[in-house]
């Protein structure tokens, strides 16, 4: 049988799409990784990938290959755990946040790396659908991310929390209700391509509001720091733990009851079958007691 490393290939191959862009995930050379697709489809008698220019996809049979290719891939990352001691967390764990995340999950992962010295774990920060697609091809562990509409069998989401959609407004903003401060003030707009930015996208055509659009920013701190300034208004996730509304800079907005009180849900996107549920699972368990404590200090 074909060795590990091979199978780690393909399955960088068949989610890039491309032997140039999985040999850039594994480390190796595209030549090498040509290599070793033509070994795996020799030994296994058939091909695996139609190849187009540049581009190697996944054919029928290798569609068909490929929750196998997973499972012996993910089988033998299992026998590489190290056996910890009861109660203790060892090993190496790979997780993604989006940025509004990113503050608890980097405290949770510092206690728990005091607590088990001998636990490895590598935080990166994303995007929710760049980590939810890392997370899919088996490069993360898991991800703390917004919830997405596009169900994936091979998935697993365990919910956080929702933060309500709001209008954030300049504290000398006089307008009352939401489609006034909309239509009255230069519109600071959330990134588009995003999930949340696609979300609030929707509630404006259906608040059908010819707003003022001013910039578009993917960053959500500073586009209250602009409202803070007083450059305009904007619509986001009123953000876990966030002091927006007992600051004097700044007048939060309801929307109107017609739109069904919109929220976003944070919540953590694992794969079904990795190897490291304990450890996300606790890192999971923690985190969501602080978001509580978080949310719990903002409604108080």
């Amino acid at each position: 049988m074909s060795s590990i490393r091979f199978l780690r290939s393909f399955l960088a191959v068949a989610h890039h799409g491309s032997f140039s862009e999985a040999a850039e995930q594994v480390a190796l050379t595209q030549a090498a990784i040509s290599f070793q697709m033509r070994a795996i489809e020799a030994e296994l008698g058939r091909e695996l990938f139609d190849r187009t220019g540049r581009l190697a996809i996944l054919n029928a049979a290798g569609r068909e290959l490929l929750p196998d290719i997973k499972q012996l891939v993910d089988m033998y990352d299992r026998l590489k755990l190290p056996r910890s001691a009861p109660g203790k967390l060892a090993g190496a764990v790979s997780i993604g946040a989006i940025v509004s995340c990113m503050g608890t999950l980097s405290k949770v992962v510092s206690q728990l790396k005091r607590q088990h010295p001998a636990l490895d774990v590598r935080v990166l920060s994303g995007k929710a659908s760049e980590l939810a697609s890392k997370v899919e091809a088996g490069e993360l562990d898991a991800a703390f991310v917004v919830e997405s509409n596009r169900k994936v069998a091979s998935l697993h989401w365990t919910p956080l929390y929702e933060e309500p959609l709001v209008i954030v407004a300049p504290a000398s903003v006089q307008e009352q209700t939401a489609h006034a401060v909309l239509a009255a003030n230069p519109f600071l707009r959330f990134d588009r391509t995003q999930r949340t930015g696609r979300q609030i996208d929707r509630l404006l055509r259906r608040l059908g509001v010819a707003s003022d659009e001013f910039l578009e920013l993917n960053a959500i701190e500073t586009l209250v720091e602009l409202v803070r300034q007083e450059v305009g208004v904007t619509l986001l996730p009123l953000l876990n733990g966030s002091n927006w509304q007992s600051s004097q800079d700044l007048r939060i907005v309801s929307l109107p009851d017609e739109l069904g009180h919109p929220t976003r849900s944070i919540g953590m996107v694992e794969r079904r079958d990795h190897v490291r549920q304990h450890i996300t699972h606790e890192i999971c368990t923690q985190s969501l007691e602080i978001f509580q404590m978080k949310a719990h200090a903002q409604t108080g």
